[in-house]
């Protein structure tokens, strides 16, 4: 982690440039969104797929905030993925076009998915199968499907190498009268820190999808759209020109590119050029040791599902972060040299932004060095378990 911790301070944007004038009046610990940032990491993205924003299909799962959806779409990026009915919602007010519900959906979780693209019928909604069993609660309802591929990842899935059974799921979807929207692959075990290395195991993946796809050409049935790579899948598929095919549509859906994080700046290629775009804002609140200190952001703040260190410090290389309890997060000095103050605002660039984004009800939203805004995390956690109207039949039956 000391390596990472370097490679994201050799950055010329993580010193002043992410101080906020106002800091001293915030209530902390924050959560620091910086427009511009995002802007630029999107601007990225698309000048990676060559300034087509039809190819990329970026996971909301990060981007949380209807108004990083509404950026998003203002970029001319109109399709989606989101793992939530509340994310699914929130997508759709902000102007998604064609959304991919990428967590299988099962009972009332699916019923919802289906009131929610009723409400919004001009947005294309689709959902995930596996198997020729959960096709048939799709038949009634107007969503698309998309077959969901394991390629080794063994959390949701048919296996890659039951060839039969995908184009019998396939002519399943077809039989029913569903739209058969296409593949979806994310091969987000493929992490390897050796890029070459991940390459080539992603490739293999590739090879194996697109194999699938013949098969399913020689049945009669055409694959409209295949999705692969979240973010540290980007730089493979970027290398694999086979996905540049007329048969078929290839989007790739990485969206923790949008604010980055410690983890995916180490992933991807520093040419690429991502910065971070959202911080968590903490107050030095303790020196409980010679060589310690203690800030207000404990793992109910900064996720710690990536480990410990679950951040980085900017502009304090010297800081080693140790392990977070609820509310507090210590540091050790590495240098001997002064502590930062008791009081003093310090700048942590999470491991995982993801689930840390998920743990603020709000976010600043910084412009020019200050705070511009106060925005609600639209798609924080769930709906409700229960509508109300669920309720109240509920109480009509006894």
């Amino acid at each position: 982690m000391l390596g990472l911790r370097n490679m994201v301070l050799s950055l010329p944007e993580a010193g002043s440039h992410y101080v906020i004038a106002s800091a001293a009046h915030v209530l902390t610990p924050a959560l620091a969104l910086y427009v511009d940032c995002v802007d630029a990491n999107i601007a990225t993205t698309l000048r990676l797929l060559d300034n087509d924003a039809t190819r990329w299909r970026p996971h909301v799962k990060t981007a949380k905030l209807r108004l990083t959806m509404r950026r998003l779409v203002t970029h001319g990026v109109t399709n989606f993925k989101c793992a939530t009915s509340l994310e699914l919602l929130t997508v759709c007010e902000a102007g998604g076009g064609d959304v991919l519900v990428a967590s299988p959906v099962v009972g009332p979780s699916a019923q919802r998915v289906v009131e929610i693209a009723k409400q919004f019928p001009h947005v294309s909604v689709s959902a995930l199968v596996e198997n020729t069993e959960s096709v048939q609660r799709w038949r009634a309802a107007n969503i698309g499907l998309f077959i969901d591929l394991n390629p080794g990842m063994d959390r949701t899935g048919i296996e890659c190498d039951r060839m039969d059974d995908i184009v019998v799921l396939a002519r399943a979807i077809v039989a029913a009268g569903i739209r058969f929207r296409g593949l979806h692959c994310y091969e987000g075990h493929l992490s390897n820190p050796d890029l070459p290395g991940r390459i080539a195991a992603a490739h293999a993946v590739y090879a194996r999808l697109l194999q699938i796809e013949e098969a399913l050409a020689q049945a009669g049935i055409a694959v409209p759209e295949i999705i692969t790579s979240g973010t540290p899948g980007l730089p493979c598929s970027l290398q694999y020109e086979r996905f540049q095919s007329p048969r078929f549509v290839h989007r790739v859906s990485p969206g923790t590119v949008v604010y980055g994080d410690a983890t995916s700046l180490a992933q991807l290629p520093p040419e690429y050029g991502y910065v971070p775009a959202a911080l968590v804002v903490t107050t030095v609140v303790s020196h409980p040791a010679a060589n310690v200190i203690t800030c207000d952001a404990g793992h109910k703040t900064l996720s710690a599902d990536a480990g410990v260190p679950n951040c980085v410090v900017l502009g304090h290389p010297e800081l080693e972060v140790l392990a977070p309890s609820e509310e507090h997060l210590p540091l050790l000095s590495r240098n001997g040299g002064p502590l930062p103050a008791i009081g003093q605002t310090l700048y942590l660039l999470p491991r995982h932004i993801c689930p840390t984004v998920n743990n603020f009800g709000e976010a600043l939203i910084i412009r020019d060095g200050d705070v511009a805004a106060i925005e609600p995390v639209s798609a924080r956690g769930r709906e409700a378990p229960m509508q109300p109207g669920d309720l109240r039949n509920k109480a009509t039956r006894r």
